[in-house]
């Protein structure tokens, strides 16, 4: 397997639309590995894209992807699901008649169907495409895994239940695909040890390198947001062999040269982090 990060930032982007603060000034000239999209990850071999953010469109001809053999979501976040008109994009035979539509499979977890259903009308733009002829809805109970060709993807619930995480397994290798929301979660055992662990960043209640308290102690996002602390304790908890964190969000103004020094820091203490950025590769 090939894991390719095409989006490496999360709720807010980098550059954030108007935003002439630094890291957004330096994001718009220097352009990749500085400037970071809405968060989706492609896996090449079963090729397979997870989540279609506002940007999907680009990010998979900056990608140069030729093939998407199916599509799974995580959740109903907008970051992580506005993007759905992708398909009809990609897949719509408009010069020929009767078309020759491409259809893609689309597989939605039990919860994140139930929330399509009444959250930005989601399961109306799926519903619209599949009658269009260029998707093809499945529902997973929980539970329920899909093999395509040689790679079995079995999504599970993380401790926040709308959101979906994916374990990969192909050939004796296996992959962590946690896209988002991980507060409250306890890695369980099948887990532990995985070849790869690709999860959110989480946010940095403190600077990483002053200390400088950046969210203040009562801010209600901590009560519902993991934070970059609690979730090196998870790594901790899982040891993989390698791990990549993204859903690197703009208010953290982390550039990706901060980023560097901090994996840097992080290797020293015995971690094997990556800090993902738009483009990034990685062979499982």
């Amino acid at each position: 397997m090939r894991i390719e990060i095409l989006g490496s930032g999360g709720a807010i982007t980098t550059p954030r639309p108007l935003c002439a603060c630094p890291l957004c000034t330096e994001a718009r000239a220097r352009g990749v590995p500085y400037s970071r999209s809405g968060p989706s990850v492609f896996v090449h071999g079963p090729n397979i894209l997870i989540d279609t953010p506002e940007e999907s469109k680009a990010q998979i001809d900056r990608a140069q992807i030729t093939r998407i053999d199916a599509a799974f979501y995580s959740h109903w976040h907008p970051d992580h699901a506005a993007g759905l008109r992708v398909w009809e994009t990609m897949n719509a035979d408009w010069m020929t008649w009767p078309p020759r539509h491409a259809c893609t499979p689309i597989y939605l977890p039990q919860q994140v169907a139930e929330d399509f259903h009444h959250r930005l009308g989601a399961w109306e733009q799926l519903m619209y495409q599949q009658q269009f002829g260029v998707v093809q809805v499945h529902v997973l109970a929980d539970g329920e895994s899909v093999t395509l060709g040689d790679t079995r993807i079995h999504p599970f619930r993380l401790a926040e239940e709308y959101v979906y995480a994916f374990l990969l397994e192909e050939n004796g290798k296996r992959v962590l695909l946690a896209p988002d929301e991980l507060f409250g979660w306890t890695p369980p055992a099948e887990v532990h040890g995985v070849d790869l662990a690709v999860i959110p960043m989480g946010l940095p209640e403190h600077h990483p390198f002053s200390g400088e308290r950046l969210i203040p102690a009562d801010h209600p996002v901590l009560k519902a947001e993991a934070t970059f602390e609690q979730t090196l304790e998870m790594v901790r908890q899982m040891n993989p062999k390698r791990t990549v964190m993204g859903h690197i969000e703009e208010p953290m103004q982390l550039s990706y040269d901060d980023l560097l020094r901090l994996e840097a820091r992080l290797r020293g203490e015995g971690y094997t982090i990556t800090f993902s950025y738009d483009g990034l590769t990685i062979d499982v």
